[in-house]
């Protein structure tokens, strides 16, 4: 969600070379297109602003209609102004679709009031709304006003878009066909944009609520805005600076922005996010659902995941697609898709996703053209570089395997007879950056960054196998049981699981400033809030000192570690700032003040069966 999407959904380019003259751009839709402006009705009396193209040949048609709902603005506004683009892709357009934009309850010129990811409501009354009817009337009253259509909607949607995919997918109008939930916001406390495990994802929240505002007064179109000004390039001094997180509300927001307060005020899983949830509702639903994320999206990588097991479990739909490849967040919608950050994956996934897996769903569904076979899965493997197709998700075939931390910087296939621990100390005013150079805010290809700035930190524990004897590949979530302890009463502790490749690499990015000879590549990291690994509801200090266990699932990778690379695992205690800062102490983190800060001595235990270990899901054959 963090990412506004005014550059996603109002500008995507069009890839396809036009001939010489040809006319590009709105000028390109306008000449093909017709474009209507509604206001539909509700349930309750409320109007939903949106915006319809019609192809303008009317011979080639019955056409079906496809839908995006979205709280990033539908424009630009007035009938005689055309979108850049219409649809998921280049294809689309070039195909002939019916394609309605809208600004969702309380957005723009839709009227009503918006609400952060509006709670779903199982049981209703006539006149009850929520994002499932705000869908189910717009398409109902889409098929029966808007001509030349075919009685068939698809709705797709990327990130914040994405979750009104889902809802409109719940108890969905009999007209919604195929729905296309992208990088679905999901769960916001639970491993989406706000918290990954107790622990507040702060630069991307803290940018994003910059200009992602409440709409005051009436209906109308985006007000002219203006950027924030950090006043620096370096994050991690702006963010050290800024204090706590009760400073950046008064400071930065005035104490006025509900959205920002809500996100940081609700600090469990509690009702507040429990209501929000809305993968809890994705039961028995009736469209096609094809399920998009990437690997390497910095914002919603658990919510396609979740979206896509859950249904699995859940009476599924006949067609339940999940796609993942080697996309940062909804960089499949654009673009070539071959690199991210210092990775080369040798094809143009993005493009190939977009002509060979999205066209094809929604043409076979929408317009009953193609015989194409879909998985549950297609998924692309990062390492290997390749596609691949799966029955489940993850692959069935994948055996369960721990590697254990063990004694000397290394990493073990068994564990150690002895028992001991590893030690370091964290302070919070001195926390662990998360990249290895100056950035402002969230990198959105940090997910891919070389780790040997962390690997030289004495406040950052390494563990390292020999080098593979053949290739190894996982496939599927990395389990994660630590024994640790805190001199403290609270404390963070992060684990990334890393890629390092051999000292003879060579740098395949043409003019790359980084070497990848010895490139440490990160494949997972995830934080974890120690008050939290007992329950998310309800947080519990640490007894200084004692030992105890902290087990969490970071989210499901699939990744080759070739042959001669290494397996890397860090374990520290900030991430910094890309998750706020931890006082290691028990208490309110937005509340706590520059006193509260304070360091602390943390150990990892490990040896015997007892020891800190992640175990892993290979591929039989990895090996």
């Amino acid at each position: 969600m963090r990412l506004l999407f005014a550059s996603l959904t109002c500008a995507i380019a069009l890839f396809a070379q036009a001939p010489a003259g040809a006319p590009t751009g709105a000028a390109a839709v306008r000449e093909k297109y017709t474009k209507f402006e509604f206001e539909i009705p509700m349930r309750d009396g409320i109007k939903l602003f949106t915006a319809v193209y019609v192809p303008k040949d009317m011979a080639k048609g019955p056409y079906p209609i496809l839908l995006q709902r979205t709280p990033y603005s539908v424009g630009p506004y007035g009938v005689d102004q055309y979108r850049p683009s219409l649809g998921p892709s280049e294809h689309f357009q070039k195909e002939g679709y019916i394609v309605a934009y809208q600004d969702v309850r309380g957005r723009y010129l839709s009227e009503g009031t918006w609400a952060e990811v509006r709670p779903h409501k199982p049981s209703k009354g006539p006149k009850d709304t929520d994002e499932s009817t705000d869908t189910y009337d717009t398409i109902d009253w889409l098929v029966k006003n808007v001509r030349n259509n075919n009685g068939k909607v698809g709705m797709w949607g990327i990130s914040y878009p994405g979750f009104y995919v889902s809802a409109g997918m719940i108890d969905a109008h009999p007209a919604l066909v195929a729905a296309s939930p992208q990088a679905p916001v999901t769960d916001y406390f639970l491993g989406d944009d706000s918290y990954h495990n107790g622990a507040f994802m702060l630069a991307a929240n803290f940018g994003f609520y910059q200009s992602f505002v409440e709409r005051k007064g009436d209906p109308a179109p985006p007000a002219p805005s203006v950027p924030f000004q950090f006043k620096t390039p370096d994050g991690y001094d702006f963010y050290l600076r800024m204090g706590g997180l009760g400073n950046a509300a008064e400071k930065y927001f005035q104490n006025a922005h509900p959205y920002w307060r809500e996100n940081t005020q609700n600090t469990t899983l509690n009702e507040y996010w429990k209501a929000r949830g809305i993968w809890r509702h994705l039961k028995g639903i009736k469209p096609a659902v094809m399920t998009v994320g990437g690997w390497f999206d910095a914002e919603d990588a658990q919510g396609p995941l979740r979206t896509h097991a859950f249904m699995e479990k859940n009476a599924a739909p006949k067609t339940n697609l999940l796609v993942m490849g080697p996309w940062t967040h909804g960089s499949w919608s654009r673009g070539d898709g071959d690199t991210v950050g210092n990775l080369h994956f040798g094809s143009k996934t993005a493009a190939f996703y977009r002509e060979f897996i999205e066209f094809p769903f929604f043409q076979q569904h929408l317009k009953g053209k193609g015989e194409a076979k879909f998985p549950r899965a297609w998924v692309f493997g990062t390492g290997r570089n390749e596609w691949r197709q799966f029955e489940t998700w993850p692959p069935a075939e994948a055996q369960t395997k721990p590697l254990y931390l063990a004694a000397n910087n290394r990493l073990s296939w068994q564990p150690e007879a002895a028992a001991g621990y590893e030690e370091y100390l964290s302070d919070p005013n001195k926390p662990v950056p998360y990249l290895g150079y100056t950035v402002l805010g969230m990198a959105r290809d940090y997910m891919t960054e070389d780790q040997r700035f962390a690997s030289q930190r004495p406040d950052v524990l390494t563990f390292e196998t020999d080098p593979l004897k053949e290739d190894l590949t996982i496939a599927g979530p990395i389990d994660v049981s630590l024994l640790v302890s805190t001199s403290g009463t609270d404390s963070d502790f992060v684990v990334k699981l890393i890629d390092v490749y051999p000292g003879d690499y060579p740098t395949l990015i043409e003019k790359s400033p980084t070497k990848m000879g010895g490139y440490q590549q990160l494949v997972r990291g995830e934080p974890f809030r120690g008050k939290f690994r007992k329950s998310f509801e309800t947080a519990a200090p640490f007894v200084p000192n004692q030992p105890d266990r902290i087990e969490f699932a970071m989210p499901d990778v699939y990744h080759t570690f070739r042959k001669g690379h290494r397996l890397l695992v860090q374990v520290q205690s900030s991430w910094f700032p890309l998750t706020d800062r931890n006082p290691q102490k028990f208490m309110e983190i937005p509340k706590a003040l520059a006193s509260d800060f304070v360091k602390a001595t943390q150990r990892v235990y490990r040896g015997k069966e007892t020891g800190s270990r992640l175990i892993l899901r290979i591929l039989p054959g990895a090996m």
